[in-house]
């Protein structure tokens, strides 16, 4: 028994490994290729970025591919190129920046004041619209980036930065993750401040916002990496290049320029690695907590 176990956990712990490799080799071979020179990356993947640009054969690479994890030769002009000499780069980056802290100060924000709302009131009319936040959440992007544009057109808004902070902040999943978590406040805790002579403003304020901490940055940590990864949204609202943020310009880069690709991707990919890294346990805590208790 004994032995088959160990021999089980064995094959688990293999099964595993491999799996976390494969997952974590793109990351860690766009890093150190962010290290290579470009005569290097040419070197070495060329004839895929040809392929992608439609020189030579389409749709298939008969030779072979050097995936090279340490590279010949250290080089830091890549970076260079992206942080200094091409303001280009840093300009698409604070693009990014700009569209994405207002979206999560502004949908934690009304997530707070409507879980309130959600978690101490009840009605049919309550539970109606829960549930309506509930199937709004369920609709992936692509679903409602038709009524988005012909809204944004309406209101003056498409090619604005507005036309993508305003459906950012009312998105319907920090309000049901958030919902979840709040109804795990004891309603003994609330009455007991409501007989210590506190209004609502209080209660939310002084009793609901602290018992959230957790959960309240764990839905900023996950709104930020989803905002910050987007692409379809600004594609479709964003038409002026000059307002699109960097995950839409990492796509458009020159084949020649595939080094700097790499270490602007490498930029990219800090602050929300910073943010993960920094509030990972309340990220875990929040999401299982919000989960605990049925809705």
């Amino acid at each position: 028994m004994r032995k088959g176990r160990y021999i089980a956990r064995t094959m688990l712990f293999a099964l595993a490994a491999v799996f976390a490799v494969g997952f974590l080799l793109p990351t860690v071979l766009t890093v150190t290729n962010s290290f290579m020179t470009q005569s290097e990356i040419d070197a070495n993947y060329g004839m895929i970025f040809r392929d992608a640009r439609g020189a030579g054969n389409r749709g298939y690479v008969a030779d072979s591919v050097n995936l090279k994890i340490i590279p010949d030769r250290v080089s830091f002009s890549q970076y260079a190129t992206a942080l200094f000499r091409s303001p280009e780069y840093l300009l698409k980056f604070w693009n990014s920046v700009i569209l994405v802290v207002p979206i999560v100060v502004g949908q934690v924000g009304v997530a707070a004041f409507a879980s309130y709302s959600f978690s101490r009131y009840q009605g049919r009319l309550k539970n109606l619209l829960f549930f309506s936040y509930i199937i709004l959440m369920l609709m992936p992007h692509q679903v409602t980036m038709v009524p988005n544009f012909l809204v944004a057109e309406w209101t003056g808004l498409l090619n604005t930065r507005w036309a993508i902070i305003f459906p950012g902040t009312f998105a319907p999943f920090s309000v049901f993750l958030l919902t979840k978590f709040m109804r795990r406040i004891p309603t003994s805790l609330i009455e007991a401040a409501k007989l210590d002579g506190a209004n609502e403003w209080k209660v939310f304020t002084g009793i609901c916002l602290p018992q959230c901490r957790s959960a309240l940055y764990s839905i900023a940590i996950l709104v930020f990496i989803d905002y910050w990864n987007m692409v379809e949204l600004p594609i479709i609202l964003l038409p002026d290049s000059e307002m699109q943020p960097m995950s839409v310009y990492l796509a458009t880069i020159n084949a020649s320029e595939v080094g700097v690709a790499f270490a602007v991707a490498v930029v990219y990919m800090i602050p929300p690695l910073l943010l993960f890294l920094h509030g990972e346990e309340a990220l875990v805590e929040g999401i299982a907590h919000s989960g605990s208790v049925k809705g």
